[in-house]
Protein backbone atom coordinates (compact mmCIF):
# COMPACT_ATOMS: atom_id res chain seq x y z
CA UNK A 1 0.00 0.00 0.00
CA UNK A 2 1.34 3.43 -0.90
CA UNK A 3 1.14 6.53 1.27
CA UNK A 4 -2.41 7.87 1.46
CA UNK A 5 -3.01 11.55 2.25
CA UNK A 6 -6.57 12.84 2.48
CA UNK A 7 -6.97 15.77 0.05
CA UNK A 8 -8.25 17.93 2.93
CA UNK A 9 -5.01 17.49 4.93
CA UNK A 10 -2.26 20.12 4.84
CA UNK A 11 1.08 18.36 4.49
CA UNK A 12 4.22 20.40 3.96
CA UNK A 13 6.42 19.36 1.04
CA UNK A 14 9.29 19.80 3.51
CA UNK A 15 7.94 17.05 5.79
CA UNK A 16 9.51 13.60 5.49
CA UNK A 17 6.98 10.79 5.14
CA UNK A 18 7.88 7.10 5.07
CA UNK A 19 6.21 4.38 3.03
CA UNK A 20 2.60 3.34 3.67
CA UNK A 21 1.77 6.37 5.80
CA UNK A 22 -1.90 7.33 6.17
CA UNK A 23 -2.97 10.90 6.98
CA UNK A 24 -6.59 11.82 7.71
CA UNK A 25 -8.64 14.92 6.84
CA UNK A 26 -7.76 18.34 8.25
CA UNK A 27 -4.52 17.07 9.78
CA UNK A 28 -1.56 19.46 9.54
CA UNK A 29 1.99 18.16 9.04
CA UNK A 30 4.49 21.00 9.29
CA UNK A 31 7.89 21.65 7.73
CA UNK A 32 10.58 19.29 8.97
CA UNK A 33 8.27 16.76 10.63
CA UNK A 34 9.30 13.12 10.16
CA UNK A 35 6.78 10.25 10.03
CA UNK A 36 8.00 6.66 9.84
CA UNK A 37 6.86 3.80 7.61
CA UNK A 38 3.40 2.37 8.26
CA UNK A 39 2.28 5.08 10.68
CA UNK A 40 -1.35 6.18 10.54
CA UNK A 41 -2.50 9.65 11.57
CA UNK A 42 -6.21 10.33 11.98
CA UNK A 43 -8.16 13.53 11.41
CA UNK A 44 -7.43 17.02 12.79
CA UNK A 45 -4.07 16.13 14.32
CA UNK A 46 -1.09 18.50 14.40
CA UNK A 47 2.26 16.93 13.56
CA UNK A 48 4.44 19.95 14.20
CA UNK A 49 7.94 20.89 13.09
CA UNK A 50 9.66 19.07 15.95
CA UNK A 51 7.89 15.72 15.52
CA UNK A 52 9.97 12.61 14.85
CA UNK A 53 7.54 9.67 14.75
CA UNK A 54 8.71 6.08 14.37
CA UNK A 55 7.32 3.19 12.35
CA UNK A 56 3.85 1.65 12.67
CA UNK A 57 2.59 4.21 15.18
CA UNK A 58 -1.10 5.05 15.49
CA UNK A 59 -1.90 8.72 16.07
CA UNK A 60 -5.58 9.35 16.82
CA UNK A 61 -7.89 12.33 16.26
CA UNK A 62 -6.79 15.71 17.54
CA UNK A 63 -3.39 14.66 18.89
CA UNK A 64 -0.64 17.30 18.96
CA UNK A 65 2.94 16.08 18.56
CA UNK A 66 6.14 18.14 18.45
CA UNK A 67 4.53 21.52 19.07
CA UNK A 68 6.39 24.31 20.88
CA UNK A 69 6.88 23.68 24.63
CA UNK A 70 4.89 25.49 27.30
CA UNK A 71 8.01 27.13 28.68
CA UNK A 72 8.50 30.89 28.98
CA UNK A 73 12.22 30.47 28.33
CA UNK A 74 11.60 28.93 24.93
CA UNK A 75 12.70 31.23 22.10
CA UNK A 76 11.82 29.14 19.05
CA UNK A 77 15.10 27.21 19.05
CA UNK A 78 15.09 23.98 16.99
CA UNK A 79 14.14 21.03 19.20
CA UNK A 80 12.36 17.70 18.84
CA UNK A 81 9.75 15.31 20.19
CA UNK A 82 10.80 11.76 19.27
CA UNK A 83 8.43 8.79 19.43
CA UNK A 84 9.50 5.16 19.09
CA UNK A 85 7.98 2.48 16.87
CA UNK A 86 4.47 1.07 17.42
CA UNK A 87 3.47 3.65 20.00
CA UNK A 88 -0.23 4.52 20.19
CA UNK A 89 -1.25 8.12 20.87
CA UNK A 90 -4.95 8.51 21.56
CA UNK A 91 -7.32 11.44 21.13
CA UNK A 92 -6.15 14.96 22.02
CA UNK A 93 -2.90 13.94 23.66
CA UNK A 94 -0.29 16.74 23.64
CA UNK A 95 3.37 15.74 23.37
CA UNK A 96 5.67 18.76 23.24
CA UNK A 97 9.19 19.14 21.96
CA UNK A 98 12.23 20.05 24.08
CA UNK A 99 13.35 23.48 25.19
CA UNK A 100 16.52 25.17 24.01
CA UNK A 101 18.81 24.43 21.08
CA UNK A 102 18.74 20.69 20.48
CA UNK A 103 16.30 20.02 23.34
CA UNK A 104 14.60 16.63 23.09
CA UNK A 105 11.46 15.03 24.44
CA UNK A 106 11.91 11.28 23.94
CA UNK A 107 9.20 8.61 24.12
CA UNK A 108 10.05 4.95 23.59
CA UNK A 109 8.53 2.13 21.58
CA UNK A 110 5.28 0.24 22.22
CA UNK A 111 3.84 2.89 24.54
CA UNK A 112 0.10 3.45 24.99
CA UNK A 113 -0.75 7.10 25.67
CA UNK A 114 -4.48 7.48 26.23
CA UNK A 115 -6.75 10.45 25.61
CA UNK A 116 -5.69 13.91 26.83
CA UNK A 117 -2.30 12.69 28.08
CA UNK A 118 0.28 15.48 28.30
CA UNK A 119 4.03 14.96 28.07
CA UNK A 120 5.89 18.22 28.53
CA UNK A 121 9.21 19.45 27.24
CA UNK A 122 12.43 17.48 27.78
CA UNK A 123 10.76 14.43 29.30
CA UNK A 124 12.29 10.98 28.84
CA UNK A 125 9.76 8.16 28.63
CA UNK A 126 10.86 4.55 28.22
CA UNK A 127 9.28 1.75 26.21
CA UNK A 128 6.04 -0.11 26.96
CA UNK A 129 4.80 2.72 29.18
CA UNK A 130 1.05 3.11 29.68
CA UNK A 131 -0.38 6.49 30.66
CA UNK A 132 -4.13 6.46 31.24
CA UNK A 133 -6.50 9.28 30.32
CA UNK A 134 -5.38 12.80 31.32
CA UNK A 135 -2.17 11.66 33.05
CA UNK A 136 0.40 14.47 32.84
CA UNK A 137 4.18 14.70 32.96
CA UNK A 138 5.70 18.10 33.76
CA UNK A 139 8.99 19.12 32.16
CA UNK A 140 12.16 17.06 32.55
CA UNK A 141 10.37 14.08 34.09
CA UNK A 142 11.94 10.65 33.55
CA UNK A 143 9.79 7.53 33.27
CA UNK A 144 11.56 4.19 32.86
CA UNK A 145 10.32 1.14 30.91
CA UNK A 146 7.07 -0.73 31.72
CA UNK A 147 5.61 1.98 33.98
CA UNK A 148 1.83 2.37 34.32
CA UNK A 149 0.42 5.75 35.40
CA UNK A 150 -3.27 5.99 36.30
CA UNK A 151 -5.73 8.47 34.85
CA UNK A 152 -5.75 12.10 35.96
CA UNK A 153 -2.37 11.79 37.68
CA UNK A 154 -0.03 14.81 37.50
CA UNK A 155 3.72 14.20 37.80
CA UNK A 156 5.90 17.05 39.13
CA UNK A 157 8.75 18.39 36.99
CA UNK A 158 12.13 16.64 37.32
CA UNK A 159 10.48 13.61 38.94
CA UNK A 160 11.89 10.13 38.21
CA UNK A 161 9.67 7.03 38.06
CA UNK A 162 11.44 3.67 38.12
CA UNK A 163 10.80 0.73 35.80
CA UNK A 164 7.80 -1.57 36.35
CA UNK A 165 6.25 0.86 38.85
CA UNK A 166 2.48 1.27 38.88
CA UNK A 167 0.92 4.52 40.10
CA UNK A 168 -2.75 4.89 40.96
CA UNK A 169 -5.14 7.31 39.29
CA UNK A 170 -6.01 10.80 40.45
CA UNK A 171 -2.97 11.21 42.71
CA UNK A 172 -0.18 13.79 42.69
CA UNK A 173 3.40 12.56 42.19
CA UNK A 174 5.70 15.10 43.93
CA UNK A 175 8.65 12.77 44.58
CA UNK A 176 10.54 9.98 42.86
CA UNK A 177 8.81 6.59 42.67
CA UNK A 178 11.28 3.69 43.03
CA UNK A 179 11.30 0.78 40.54
CA UNK A 180 9.02 -2.26 40.77
CA UNK A 181 6.62 -0.79 43.32
CA UNK A 182 2.96 0.12 43.66
CA UNK A 183 2.24 3.72 44.64
CA UNK A 184 -1.06 5.26 45.63
CA UNK A 185 -3.03 7.25 48.21
CA UNK A 186 -2.87 10.98 48.91
CA UNK A 187 -0.21 12.01 49.68
CA UNK A 188 1.43 9.41 47.47
CA UNK A 189 3.06 6.54 49.38
CA UNK A 190 4.65 3.15 48.76
CA UNK A 191 1.91 0.50 48.87
CA UNK A 192 3.90 -2.64 48.15
CA UNK A 193 5.73 -4.47 45.43
CA UNK A 194 4.16 -4.70 41.96
CA UNK A 195 4.34 -8.49 42.30
CA UNK A 196 1.48 -9.34 39.93
CA UNK A 197 2.98 -7.18 37.17
CA UNK A 198 6.43 -8.67 37.75
CA UNK A 199 5.11 -12.22 37.58
CA UNK A 200 3.25 -11.47 34.36
CA UNK A 201 6.46 -10.09 32.85
CA UNK A 202 8.49 -13.19 33.66
CA UNK A 203 10.46 -12.16 36.74
CA UNK A 204 11.63 -15.15 38.77
CA UNK A 205 10.20 -15.97 42.19
CA UNK A 206 13.68 -15.45 43.63
CA UNK A 207 14.03 -11.97 42.15
CA UNK A 208 10.57 -10.96 43.41
CA UNK A 209 11.39 -12.25 46.91
CA UNK A 210 14.68 -10.32 46.88
CA UNK A 211 12.90 -7.12 45.88
CA UNK A 212 10.29 -7.69 48.57
CA UNK A 213 13.04 -8.11 51.18
CA UNK A 214 14.78 -4.93 49.96
CA UNK A 215 11.60 -2.89 50.23
CA UNK A 216 10.86 -4.30 53.66
CA UNK A 217 14.20 -2.86 54.75
CA UNK A 218 13.51 0.50 53.08
CA UNK A 219 9.94 1.03 54.21
CA UNK A 220 9.10 -1.26 57.11
CA UNK A 221 12.25 -1.83 59.15
CA UNK A 222 12.25 1.45 61.08
CA UNK A 223 15.54 2.44 59.45
CA UNK A 224 15.98 5.70 57.61
CA UNK A 225 16.66 5.48 53.87
CA UNK A 226 20.45 5.71 54.17
CA UNK A 227 20.54 3.01 56.84
CA UNK A 228 18.25 0.77 54.78
CA UNK A 229 20.47 1.13 51.70
CA UNK A 230 23.52 0.24 53.77
CA UNK A 231 21.72 -2.83 55.12
CA UNK A 232 20.76 -3.93 51.59
CA UNK A 233 24.28 -3.33 50.27
CA UNK A 234 25.59 -5.48 53.12
CA UNK A 235 23.48 -8.49 52.15
CA UNK A 236 25.34 -10.24 49.32
CA UNK A 237 22.35 -12.49 48.63
CA UNK A 238 20.25 -9.41 47.82
CA UNK A 239 22.92 -7.60 45.82
CA UNK A 240 23.30 -10.71 43.64
CA UNK A 241 20.07 -9.63 41.92
CA UNK A 242 20.42 -6.84 39.32
CA UNK A 243 16.89 -5.72 40.14
CA UNK A 244 17.91 -4.97 43.74
CA UNK A 245 21.07 -3.22 42.54
CA UNK A 246 18.88 -0.99 40.34
CA UNK A 247 16.69 -0.09 43.33
CA UNK A 248 19.75 0.90 45.39
CA UNK A 249 21.29 2.93 42.56
CA UNK A 250 17.95 4.61 41.77
CA UNK A 251 17.42 5.76 45.35
CA UNK A 252 21.01 6.90 45.80
CA UNK A 253 20.72 9.02 42.64
CA UNK A 254 17.38 10.58 43.62
CA UNK A 255 17.44 14.37 43.81
CA UNK A 256 13.82 14.91 44.84
CA UNK A 257 13.74 12.11 47.43
CA UNK A 258 11.51 9.05 47.20
CA UNK A 259 7.87 8.64 48.18
CA UNK A 260 7.25 7.78 51.82
CA UNK A 261 6.05 4.72 53.69
CA UNK A 262 2.34 4.01 54.17
CA UNK A 263 0.83 5.62 57.21
CA UNK A 264 -0.09 3.42 60.13
CA UNK A 265 -3.81 3.01 60.58
CA UNK A 266 -5.29 3.81 63.94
Amino acid sequence: MSTQIDPRAAVSPKAQLGNNVTIGPFTVVEDGAVVGDGTSIAAIALIATGARIGKDCKIHHGAVIGHAPQDLKYADEPSTCEIGDRTIVREYAALHRGTGEGGRTVIGADCFLMGFVHIAHDCEVGSRVIMANAAMLAGHSVVEDWVIIGGGTPVHQFTHIGCHAMIGGGVRVPKDVPPYCLAGNDPLVFEGLNSIGLRRRGFTREAIDALDRAYQLIYRSGKNVSQALEAIAGESTLMAFPEVVHVVEFIRASKRGIIGAPRLRA
